[in-house]
């Protein structure tokens, strides 16, 4: 789920015949050697930073998503189907990245796409994280609520004391400590952000896991779901589930740093670091419907009592995550919008130091106050990710698609082989199922969820 390590595109000023020449499909080239990268990351490293961009705080969500889905069947089936078609587009991105020796995700799509398809990635890229920083405000503020009224022992249903509404927590701890993070140039706690996120998501999960084997006697008895009330309901849990394994923009550079460039290599990683996600999340998606069933909250973690230690410093681990994580999200946000001013503008990266930096004060300063505001007037998690989740799938299917067709379709051949044309019907089916799931999920999200 996390975007990191996202640069700002460069102009491309190449001629058709030129362009093609680097689209060459590496496959119809003289079998190249796998590019060597000393001192890059090694196998074991990039699939713990695949396994990092996937796991959030979307892993919240996951339980709801099974009870919105129609059960466990339809969850987990729906994720083993899905998960097909996200691993084939981290192969194909990596595919891609050779094939116009780019680095970051925007570059290869506006590489192998065009300037066109470049920038609409880039805007919907500005976009998702932008809604992703929505969602860390109302998590800040569901934690918060039930971490003060357990260390204040307030009983539910009374009264609160006006410094414990989230109207006041959250811009509180907003201006404390994530706007602080967010105004610099560069971000230097990346690592620290993402130990943070695997051990926190880790630790959910064990809690939720135990909690569910061991439940304790103020669980109330749960109404579980079979099956799904309509085939269409079982989408209900695309735009988690899309949310969830979405790390398709961080892993263009993550595939770019490692010792051995090859695609074989890269399908075994991204396949282990998928398998990974895919325990952590059915893990707790599980287990947490099966302990709440129907009534099971957005937040599985607003679920459980407030009085509950273990659940406490789960709540404390997601809050350290979500401060954290939102300036990174925001700075690969913020390096987007850049870039695209740069370029509307026709501006050097290189200019005076002083209107760089007010420029970027004012970006931060609005982003922050813009997601704060939305985050204070959308109390429900579910209903943002079921927004963003759309825009996700945009990253895992429709963009890796286009660029598969756009890729083969510069190879010069005079007769398409048989793996020519599997490879570009796929390619359209990534487009068209990623068509699907975004307008179905976004306009549910419209007009039922945020409208309704």
């Amino acid at each position: 789920m996390s975007l990191q390590n996202v640069a700002i595109n460069a102009e491309y000023s190449w001629d058709a015949g030129e362009r093609a020449r680097l689209l060459q499909s590496p496959s119809v080239a003289t079998s190249p050697e796998p590019r060597r990268l000393a001192g890059g990351t090694s196998p074991a490293g990039a699939i713990f930073i695949v396994v990092n961009a996937a796991l959030g705080a979307g892993l919240l969500n996951f339980p709801a998503a099974f009870n919105a889905a129609g059960g466990v069947t339809a969850g987990i089936s729906l994720q083993l189907v899905l998960l097909l078609f996200i691993i084939t587009g981290l192969v194909i991105l990596a595919h891609c990245a050779d094939a116009c020796s780019e680095r970051t995700y925007q570059e290869v799509v506006r590489g192998v796409c065009g300037r066109i398809t470049g920038v609409l990635c880039e805007i919907l890229i500005a976009v998702y994280t932008f809604g992703t920083c929505i969602a860390f405000f109302i998590i800040i503020g569901d934690q918060l609520d039930k971490l003060l009224g357990a260390m204040m022992h307030m009983p539910v249903g009374g009264s609160f004391p006006w410094y414990t509404d989230r109207k006041f927590t959250i811009p509180v701890t907003g201006l404390l400590f994530i706007l602080p993070l967010s105004l610099p140039k560069e971000i230097s706690v990346q690592k620290y952000a993402s130990f943070l996120s695997v051990l926190g998501t880790c630790y959910v999960t064990i809690v939720v896991i135990v909690r569910c084997i061991w439940p304790g006697s103020e669980i109330p008895s749960r109404d579980l779901s079979s099956s799904p009330s309509s085939w269409l309901a079982v989408f209900n849990a695309v735009p988690t589930i899309c949310f969830g394994f979405q790390c398709h923009v961080s892993s263009v550079p993550v595939y770019s740093s490692m010792q051995q460039q090859d695609i074989k290599r890269w399908g075994f990683i991204v396949t282990i670091a998928m398998f990974i996600a895919l325990c952590v999340y059915t893990g707790t998606g599980v287990c947490g419907f099966l302990l709440f069933g129907s009534d099971v909250d957005q937040d599985v973690l607003l679920s459980f009592p407030s009085d509950d230690v273990a659940v406490a410093v789960a709540r404390a681990f997601i809050i350290l995550c979500v401060l954290t994580s939102y300036p990174i999200l925001h700075y690969c946000g913020r390096a987007v919008l850049e870039g695209l001013w740069l370029r509307v503008t026709a501006q050097e990266p290189g200019e005076d130091p002083g209107r760089e930096r007010c420029r970027r004060i004012f970006q931060t300063v609005t982003w922050f106050l813009l997601t704060l505001l939305l985050a204070l007037f959308i109390p429900d998690i579910g209903r943002v990710i079921s927004l963003i989740g759309g825009l996700a799938a945009c990253f895992i299917f429709i963009f890796p698609g286009l660029c598969l067709i756009h890729l083969k379709l510069s190879e010069i051949q005079e007769q398409k082989s048989r793996s020519w044309w599997a490879l570009v019907s796929y390619g359209v089916t990534m487009v068209t199922l990623g068509a699907f799931i975004f307008g179905q999920t976004t306009t549910k999200a419209i007009f039922v969820d945020l409208m309704g």
